[in-house]
């Protein structure tokens, strides 16, 4: 599992601790917390699994799809991610949020971005769920606006 990506330390306990669908036996033998605790604990000896790694390499993912900083926060605290560990990650990224939230609002949109009121609400609500905060969706129009 660790080979493809890495994964939160909840996510891990989540996988293995479900039965395998890919499974030929129809009665799969449910996986005792002992054994899952073991495999926890040798992943993090070895250094496979480290909480504060998969919380660099998630945000820099989803930085790369087009995603703003408080959607990637919330989808880390779902994976069981620490807020520190969340907190340590995004201090060390160093991304542009504004220009890429303009960036994705003119892939959405074209260029120049919508001006009239109705459209700036569409561009607005887009961004805003892509997970972009108020203040830099607004700089975005700033800048239009200075141009």
């Amino acid at each position: 599992m660790l080979a493809m990506r890495d994964h939160s330390e909840l996510e891990l306990r989540r996988k293995l601790a479900t039965p395998s669908r890919f499974s030929k036996e129809q009665e799969t033998e449910a996986v005792r917390p002992e054994e899952i605790e073991q495999v926890i604990n040798t992943c993090r000896e070895h250094n496979w699994l480290d909480d504060s790694r998969f919380a660099v390499r998630f945000i820099e993912s989803r930085y790369r799809k087009g995603y703003g900083a408080q959607r990637i926060r919330q989808e880390m605290q779902q994976k069981g991610v620490g807020r520190d560990e969340i907190d340590s990650a995004f201090i060390a990224f160093e991304g542009d949020w504004c220009a890429l939230a303009r960036d994705v609002a003119q892939r959405k949109f074209g260029t120049p971005l919508p001006a009239g009121f109705p459209e700036k609400i569409k561009v607005q609500r887009f961004l805003q769920y892509r997970g972009f905060y108020m203040e830099e969706i607004q700089q975005i129009y700033s800048e239009y606006d200075e141009l």
